[in-house]
């Protein structure tokens, strides 16, 4: 068995720490608030932290993403209060995914398409 399902949830939002903090914010219970759809509260993530979030958040997520299936489930419970895997009603067209393991891999293509974490710094928005 892994050491990964013997951690507390505090252990495992420590551990991902940048996750955690999207849990508390876009992906998490209220994600809606953040978007029209799942897509949308994904997209979300990046767009309100520093460079350097970004950066760990990728590295969270690289490391996650190695993790057993099984892994990927104890840490997304710990993590989020959404189950982007549900096909849910309300509101309508939300949208989900077939697998965390497929949740997580969009929110890593997200982060690493990040236009600041493309170009290798931060970008002023004024600009």
């Amino acid at each position: 068995m892994s050491k990964l399902l013997s951690f507390t949830d505090y252990d495992i939002r420590q551990m991902f720490d940048r996750l955690a903090d999207l849990g508390a914010s876009c992906l998490g219970e209220d994600a809606d608030m953040f978007g029209d759809t799942l897509a949308e509260a994904i997209e979300d993530g990046p767009r309100t932290h520093d460079l350097p979030f970004k950066l760990q958040t990728i590295d969270e997520l690289r490391i996650l993403l190695a993790c057993t299936d099984a892994e990927i489930d104890r840490v997304t419970g710990a993590l989020i209060r959404i189950d982007p895997t549900a096909d849910i009603e309300e509101p309508p067209n939300w949208g989900s995914f077939p697998t965390l393991r497929a949740f997580w891999s969009a929110v890593l293509h997200t982060f690493e398409k990040d236009p600041e974490v493309q170009a290798g710094r931060e970008i002023d928005p004024i600009m």
